[in-house]
């Protein structure tokens, strides 16, 4: 991300979230507010589908918009069990906390600083109102603890919390995702987060080839992607902190689980979401 500037792949995101609720039949995820914080821009909102076939534009909006379904499922089911904290990290332009009928949950967001007060922006040009639930938390997750700024805030780490993480650990550092990863695990608390596999993982892979070709167009926009992992990878180090029940399913076998079947064989390439916790 560039310095003082938001993230531009924020926009492609609530780009990909809106275009969901008008084009894919039948939905995976519903968001009635989608369509009016997204900024409106297609050109720039679809900059990173350069060169990408249209199987692996839409599969990747699917995903997307599955993995929201998942976020938005597990944090209803924790409220229900009394889950009253939720975190959403790297928020960009998410609406859970402004969908939510829940007035006891509290709500933190948490992002870079330029990223908030672009989105407190679009809100206000959206006439999306601001819960009083809701606490913005900003935060460099490079430069900056998260533990220190959560407890700043007044996010209670004895109390089962919800994290959810979409999104952002391929855009950081090795060193960076571990300690997000450690700092979640210190405490009672369900995590939802995607990662993305090695580009290399599969050479030839049509897929392999265009992803890494989206990560050039990525890199150029100030968002080079940093951190991989394997499935095996990624399960020994959730182990060693702490978590259990660690359900991790590929794009692929996401969509399948709602009735989406990909056009193309399925792989291990490109990303996979993670539902854990650490109890």
């Amino acid at each position: 991300m560039l310095s003082g500037q938001p993230s531009s792949t924020a926009d492609f995101v609530a780009y990909a979230r809106a275009l969901h609720q008008k084009v894919d039949e039948p939905p995976i995820f519903t968001d009635p507010l989608a369509t009016r914080i997204w900024g409106g821009s297609v050109s720039s909102s679809a900059e990173f589908d350069q060169r990408q076939s249209d199987d692996l534009v839409r599969a990747r909006r699917l995903f997307i918009a599955a993995r929201s379904r998942v976020s938005d499922d597990t944090v209803a089911d924790a409220i229900e069990r009394g889950c009253d904290q939720v975190v959403i990290l790297g928020a960009g332009l998410d609406t859970t906390a402004y969908r939510q009928s829940s007035t006891h949950v509290r709500f933190y967001e948490v992002d870079n600083p330029a990223t908030q007060e672009y989105k407190r922006s679009r809100l206000a040009h959206a006439g999306i109102t601001i819960p009083p639930s809701l606490t913005f938390v900003p935060v460099d997750f490079e430069q900056e603890t998260l533990a220190g700024a959560l407890a700043q805030a007044g996010l209670d780490r004895t109390r089962g919390t919800v994290f959810v993480w979409l999104g952002v650990a391929v855009y950081l550092t090795r060193p960076a995702v571990d300690n997000v990863l450690r700092y979640i695990a210190s405490g009672p608390a369900e995590l939802v987060f995607d990662y993305f596999y090695p580009l290399d993982s599969t050479p030839g892979d049509p897929t392999s080839i265009q992803l890494q070709h989206r990560a050039e167009l990525v890199a150029a926009a100030g968002e080079p992607w940093r951190t991989f992992f394997t499935a095996e990878e990624i399960r020994a180090i959730l182990l060693s902190f702490g978590y259990r029940h660690i359900e991790d399913r590929s794009a692929s076998e996401l969509l399948a689980t709602y009735g989406w079947q990909p056009s193309t064989r399925s792989t291990d390439s490109g990303p996979h979401l993670i539902h854990a916790c650490t109890a």
